[in-house]
């Protein structure tokens, strides 16, 4: 149930959002009515552009939790049971235990997430632009005029190839950097089980 929709085409899944998010008659505001709360003007608002965001990719976390579930089970049960004989509470066990031993896959999902989030575009693209309208991408007031989408309006709106031939390199940098810092930081926090 939590990985369906990772399984979604993100176009889909944006104009689902596009839906549940609409100031008049959107899924989210209609309940908000309902307890008397007038609902905010979500993606049409520049202070709730943002936000927007972020709800609709808490909703699409199911890919990550399963590698956190793979994860949790690679975690051999001895280790708790020593702990627990040992007289550890289960915030030790946390600490002490899991964290480490799960330390590989933060990391795998820290540098996945990285580097997405960078390259962020499908959605703002679909759910700001409206469908078939004139609206420039990343409105209302460029408050979602992330990176890749500015990337985008340079080379195929005003079709100034150089400029975002440049900033894709900038892109590149940005998380070969953002990943290199990563993995030179690793060695301090995570653990490794054959070390």
């Amino acid at each position: 149930m939590f990985y369906l929709p990772s399984i979604i085409p993100a176009v889909a899944s944006a104009m689902l959002w596009l839906w549940i998010f609409n100031p008049q008659y959107g899924l989210i505001n209609s309940l908000l009515a309902m307890l008397g709360i007038t609902g905010p003007g979500w993606l049409v608002d520049p202070r709730w552009s943002k936000p927007s965001f972020i709800i609709m990719g808490l909703w699409g976390v199911g890919g990550t939790m399963v590698i956190f579930l793979a994860g949790l089970q690679s975690i051999p049960d001895q280790l708790y049971e020593a702990a627990e004989i040992d007289g550890a509470s289960w915030f030790q066990q946390f600490i002490k235990i899991t964290l480490p031993m799960l330390s590989p896959t933060i990391l795998f999902n820290l540098i996945m997430g990285v580097i997405s989030m960078l390259q962020y575009f499908t959605a703002p693209y679909i759910m700001t632009r409206g469908v078939g309208s004139n609206v420039p991408p990343g409105s209302p007031l460029n408050s979602t005029l992330f990176y890749s989408l500015y990337l985008f309006q340079n080379a195929f709106a005003y079709f100034k190839m150089g400029y975002a031939s440049a900033m894709a390199w900038i892109m590149f940098i940005l998380i070969m950097a953002a990943t290199l810092a990563l993995f030179g930081s690793s060695a301090r926090w995570v653990y490794y089980e054959g070390q």
